[in-house]
């Protein structure tokens, strides 16, 4: 849910719910990452409520467009993270079975 100006489509809050600090963080940190964000931060209305309210400001474009584009960006860094980490682990496998094969000629 947005909750913001019409008619300053550049600054705008976001209700998001079923969440809470580890999405909230994250995109605060890749948001603020963004040139196109001068403003973003979150907070969390009451700890037994399962929701959190980011707030995006914006050079001039909307925010509800830069919000989705961090969402993305977020998404694809976690899949970088997970792609390395899961090439890490066969990697590791791999080197576990070369060894066993050698301890056993």
């Amino acid at each position: 849910m947005e909750h913001g100006s019409y008619q300053n489509p550049s600054a705008s809050t976001f209700s998001i719910t079923e969440e809470d600090h580890t999405l909230a963080n994250s995109l605060r940190l890749v948001l603020n990452k963004d040139p196109r964000v001068s403003f973003c931060g979150y907070s969390i209305p009451h700890p037994s409520e399962a929701r959190v309210n980011v707030r995006v400001q914006t050079t001039g474009d909307p925010a509800g467009e830069v919000l989705k584009d961090g969402c993305q960006n977020l998404i694809n860094m976690c899949e970088h993270v997970r792609k390395t980490f899961d090439d890490a682990v066969d990697k590791f496998k791999n080197s576990k079975a070369t060894d066993s094969m050698d301890d056993s000629q």
